[in-house]
């Protein structure tokens, strides 16, 4: 394959880890696949990185185990939790399977993975600094009027190259995998269902010291929260605000976030003048939606351009691998022999649609019973929630809450043709 080619049988639009991975599996299914990514590189500090049990074992399926094994991470064999006056803790250690922990690498190590591996294979494509600019369509046309993803089949893509000139690239299939501001999603006039989040998220760095806590700690309590994800010699830090509140929450200076993390987490106070200034705070504007239909004819939406997820638990990057997984399934045979219908994309959504609903009401739950009130944006006594009370006093609890997060509902595994 060439730059030069004006056609693709899939194109993907996004190199993340739904993008990477439906590549990845569609080219070792022989599909002539081509991904645009409108960077450079992956490099993008405070992107997810937690790679769950179930990721983990399809990466065994895949035989990049051990390669992903020899990339710098951290393990996480448990989760801890102070949540008002209770403390909650999620041992992993009795997880099925060989892998009994959550791993934290940077998400750019695990897409360079995923695109070295798919680079092996000759029908794989990986267009950098390449940005999709919408959609093309039968007859010419490159945007409905009409909403819902009218306007005819969807043929293929306009897009910017590296060198700054506006093209077009056909495909038997579009597949959107360019996140929760999805230019694709928008141009087909796709609208998603909101379901609201009371929080936004500050991400931040600190030192970490070697007799600090492991793994992944939470503290949620005196009107605030936040999560401490344990990177070896820096804690990544998750500080919970009301939402939209950066912009107030900014003019009152770093002095203020400096107070309110050492009320919260006493321990850190011997390290907080490392935040110099708000510039080393990056807002991640938390958003849980899901889109009503994944598709229109032509057009395929997964992961986050399908479905938003809060950053409770983590679980975005292996919901969007999962779909992937199925997406390929599905539809790597149709895709052979340039026959994918509309009923294939829809059996991708019916196969993908229970596991993200389910999700997204457990965190619902979590954001609305415990996160609003830990952060002062609902009523509420100075207790955990009951479901936080239970899970403490009964281990069964514990054991499927730690599934949920480390597994969750409805697994993927990789189909035989990708298995190496």
């Amino acid at each position: 394959m060439n730059d030069s080619d004006a056609t693709t049988t899939c194109l993907v639009a996004g190199g993340g880890p739904a993008g990477m991975m439906l590549a990845l599996l569609l080219a070792r299914a022989g599909v002539d696949v081509t991904v645009m990514e409108k960077h450079a590189d992956f490099l993008r500090d405070f992107r997810g990185d937690t790679v769950h049990a179930s990721t983990l074992r399809l990466l065994d399926e895949l035989g990049l185990g051990q390669k992903f094994a020899a990339l710098p991470h951290r393990m996480v064999e448990g989760v801890n939790a102070k949540i008002q006056d209770t403390t909650l803790n999620i041992d992993l250690s009795g997880l099925p399977g060989p892998h009994k922990h959550i791993a934290l690498v940077p998400q750019w190590d695990f897409l360079e993975l995923l695109a070295t591996a798919a680079q092996a294979e000759p029908t794989f494509r990986l267009l950098r600094s390449t940005e999709v600019l919408g959609l093309v369509r039968s007859g010419g046309q490159e945007r409905s009027d009409s909403g819902g993803g009218g306007g005819g089949k969807v043929t293929g893509v306009r897009y910017r190259d590296a060198d700054g000139v506006e093209k077009q690239m056909h495909a038997h299939l579009t597949v959107a995998c360019d996140g929760r501001s999805s230019t694709l999603r928008a141009d087909a006039g796709l609208e998603t269902r909101n379901f609201g989040a009371p929080m936004d998220v500050w991400w931040f760095r600190l030192p970490r010291h070697a007799d600090d806590p492991r793994g992944l700690n939470g503290v949620f309590q005196f009107g605030h929260g936040c999560a401490l994800i344990d990177r070896g010699d820096y804690f990544q830090i998750a500080y919970l605000i009301r939402k939209g509140a950066d912009a107030t929450m900014r003019e009152e200076g770093i002095d203020s976030l400096r107070r309110e993390l050492t009320e919260l987490v006493p321990w850190l106070a011997d390290r907080v003048d490392q935040l110099v200034s708000f510039d080393d705070v990056k807002l991640l504007d938390v958003q849980l939606n899901r889109l009503p239909r994944w598709y229109a004819d032509g057009l395929l939406l997964i992961g986050d351009a399908a479905h938003a997820m809060s950053p409770i638990g983590g679980v975005g990057i292996n919901l969007a691998v999962a779909d992937a997984v199925a997406a390929a399934r599905i539809l790597a045979g149709p895709l052979r022999s340039r026959s994918v219908t509309t009923r294939r994309l829809a059996a991708v959504q019916a196969r993908r649609w229970l596991p993200a609903a389910i999700i997204q009401r457990v965190q619902r739950t979590v954001q609305d019973r415990a996160i609003a009130t830990a952060i002062g944006t609902a009523e509420g006594l100075r207790e955990a929630p009951r479901a936080v009370q239970l899970a403490n006093r009964f281990p069964a609890l514990r054991a499927v809450a730690a599934y949920g997060v480390a597994i969750g509902p409805l697994p993927e595994h990789a189909p035989a043709f990708a298995r190496r």
